[in-house]
C-alpha cells in the first residue's frame, strides 16, 4: 500500500514539474522519462528475472529502428501509423529477445558472468552491423522521424509542443509501471523470485524455468523497445549508437544507483543520473565523469540494494517491519 502511495506522489510529482522547470528543462526530462522506462526494463530483468543483461540497449535501438522504418514509409509508405509503429516496435524486440534467450537459456541454461559477457557481445555486433546497413542510413543513421501521431475521434495531432509531449510520455511511462508493478505483485512475480532464487525447486515443482526465463526476458525486451520506439520520435534521429555500448553501459549505471530490485528506484535513478550529468558537467567539466563513478562504487559496494531504494525501502515498510 505504501509503495502504491509512493509511486502516485512521484509521478504526481513529475507532472507538476513543468510548472517549475521551464521549457527546457522540460524537454530534457522528456528524455529522462524515456530513459527511465528503459531502466524499468532493465531492473525486470535484471533485480526481479535475476538475468544480467549488459546489452539492454540492444532492445532500444531495435525498437527505434523499427519505428523509424515503418513511420517514415521505408516499408509501405500507406503503413506510417504511430501506433503501429510502437506495437512493431514492442514486437520485434520481444521476438528478437526470444530468440536469443532461447540461444542462450535452453541446454546447458547459460547464466552469470558468460550471459552478461555474451549479451555485451551481441550488443557491439549488432551496432557494428547498424553502422555498415546503408539502407538504414549507415554510421548517420536516419534523420527525420516523425513526431508521434494521435488520433482522437477521426482528429490527428502530432506532438510536437513539449507540454503535451511531456504529458503523454509520462502517461505511457506510468501506465507501463503500473501494468507491471501489477504482474509482479501476482503470481507470475512468485514464480520470478522462485525462478531467482531457487531454480531448481522450481523445476521440481513442475514449472518449466526456460518459459518463465523466456518470458520475462522478452517482456523486458518489449518495453525497452518501446522506450527506443518513442525516444525516436522525440530526437526524430535513429543512429546506431542506441544499440551497442555506450547506452547498455550507462542503463546498468542507473539501475545499480537506483537499485536494481525495486522499479520505482531504478525508474528514478535514470531521471536523477541524466539530470545530475548535465549539473555536474557544467560545473566540474570532464570531471563530473568521475563523480559518477564515485557514486556507483558506493553504491555496488556499500549500498547493494541502491542509493535511492535504500531509503526508499524503509519509507514503503514503515515501523511495521520493525517490529518482526
Amino acid at each position: 500500500m505504501r509503495s502504491n502511495l509512493l509511486a502516485l506522489l512521484v509521478f504526481a510529482a513529475l507532472a507538476a514539474a513543468p510548472i517549475l522547470i521551464g521549457g527546457y528543462w522540460t524537454g530534457q526530462l522528456t528524455t529522462y522519462l524515456v530513459y527511465g522506462l528503459l531502466a524499468m526494463s532493465l531492473s525486470l530483468v535484471w533485480g526481479y528475472g535475476g538475468i544480467l543483461c549488459f546489452g539492454q540497449a540492444m532492445f532500444f535501438g531495435i525498437g527505434g529502428y523499427i519505428m523509424a522504418v515503418l513511420t517514415k514509409g521505408m516499408i509501405l509508405p500507406e503503413l506510417t501509423s504511430s501506433y503501429l509503429g510502437l506495437i512493431a516496435a514492442m514486437a520485434g524486440s520481444a521476438l528478437f529477445a526470444l530468440a536469443l534467450g532461447y540461444f542462450l537459456f535452453a541446454g546447458r541454461g547459460i547464466s552469470g558472468a558468460y550471459l552478461a559477457i555474451i549479451t555485451l557481445a551481441m550488443a557491439l555486433v549488432l551496432e557494428r552491423l547498424m553502422n555498415n546497413w546503408y539502407a538504414l542510413g549507415g554510421y548517420n543513421g536516419l534523420l527525420n522521424v516523425p513526431p508521434i501521431k494521435l488520433t482522437f475521434f477521426g482528429a490527428s495531432f502530432e506532438l510536437w509542443d513539449r507540454m503535451p509531449t511531456f504529458y503523454a510520455v509520462l502517461a505511457v511511462v506510468a501506465l507501463v509501471y503500473l501494468l507491471v508493478s501489477w504482474l509482479l505483485n501476482s503470481t507470475y512475480g512468485l514464480k520470478l523470485t522462485a525462478n531467482r532464487t531457487h531454480p531448481d525447486r522450481l523445476a521440481s515443482l513442475g514449472y518449466n524455468v526456460l518459459i518463465i526465463r523466456l518470458s520475462v526476458f522478452a517482456l523486458s525486451a518489449a518495453i525497452a523497445g518501446l522506450a527506443g520506439a518513442i525516444f525516436v520520435t522525440l530526437d526524430g534521429f535513429a543512429s546506431p549508437t542506441l544499440i551497442g555500448f555506450t547506452l547498455s553501459t550507462e542503463a546498468l549505471i542507473w539501475v545499480a544507483i537506483g537499485g536494481k530490485e525495486m522499479l520505482l528506484a531504478a525508474f528514478l535513478g535514470a531521471i536523477l543520473t541524466r539530470t545530475a550529468e548535465s549539473w555536474l558537467s557544467e560545473i566540474f567539466g570532464d570531471y563530473w565523469i568521475l563523480i559518477l563513478g564515485i557514486a556507483f562504487m558506493i553504491s555496488v559496494v556499500l549500498l547493494p540494494k541502491g542509493l535511492l531504494a535504500t531509503p526508499l525501502e524503509k519509507l514503503t515498510q514503515g515501523k511495521g517491519r520493525k517490529s518482526r
